[in-house]
């Protein structure tokens, strides 16, 4: 069985060259405050349903790392609490 992104990668060699992209910046930026949790806050547990979900395999190394250093976390709980420290920000 190949790893997470395994069979993708043979479609992900050609790298896209977008050609009308200048890199130029569209429209008024606005600074947005830092309101997401330390990893040691994402580690906390909440009621929960189950999905299904597709994430890179960046991401998901990266949550795995951050929870192998807090003791009993679980990468999938930080995850949870990112997303739902996110929606009580815009909501």
């Amino acid at each position: 069985m190949p790893v997470t992104g395994g069979r993708a990668k043979k479609y992900m060699k050609k790298k896209t060259l977008y050609r009308d992209d200048l890199g130029e910046i569209v429209g008024n930026l606005k600074k947005v405050e830092d309101f997401l949790p330390t990893p040691r806050e994402l580690a906390m547990s909440d009621h929960i349903t189950k999905v299904t979900l597709n994430l890179s395999t960046r991401s998901v190394d990266f949550f795995k790392n951050e929870a192998d250093k807090h003791s009993n976390a679980s990468y999938q709980n930080m995850i949870r609490k990112l997303l739902d420290t996110y929606v009580d920000h815009v909501s």
